[in-house]
């Protein structure tokens, strides 16, 4: 009996440690490289899109438009490198979004919808810092 006990003690002493020596030996789920790669590209990103907006800011539309409403753009433009995430995102869309609208030729023709929208944007920056 006592021979038995030592043979189940030194089984069950394999097969707790076994599992955790083959354990170190699997490969990750994800390389150095592929991450290193993914923040790359996620810090691109969010530079493209702080970009975006600024150059929204920029444009003389939304200058008039800012002024004529009282909001303060120099605010506005200093809380773009507080953005980030979702939030950045979604006002970099619109920027965009507004932007292409904007861009057309010599006489621009704002309509409510873009000024709506200018707005929108401003304050949301404004109101984020």
């Amino acid at each position: 009996m006592q021979m038995f006990r030592r043979f189940l003690g030194a089984a069950a002493a394999l097969l707790i440690m076994a599992p955790a020596a083959f354990a170190q030996q699997t490969a990750h789920v994800i390389d150095k490289s592929a991450l290193d790669q993914a923040v790359q590209q996620r810090v691109s990103q969010e530079q493209a899109d702080r970009q975006a907006v600024r150059d929204f800011l920029h444009n003389p539309a939304v200058k008039d438009v800012a002024a004529r409403a009282g909001l303060p753009l120099a605010r506005a433009e200093a809380g773009v490198s507080t953005l980030q995430g979702d939030e950045l995102h979604q006002i970099a869309a619109q920027a965009r979004a507004v932007d292409d609208q904007l861009v057309g030729g010599s006489t621009i023709v704002i309509s409510a919808t873009t000024i709506i929208i200018v707005l929108l944007v401003v304050i949301l920056i404004v109101a984020l810092t």
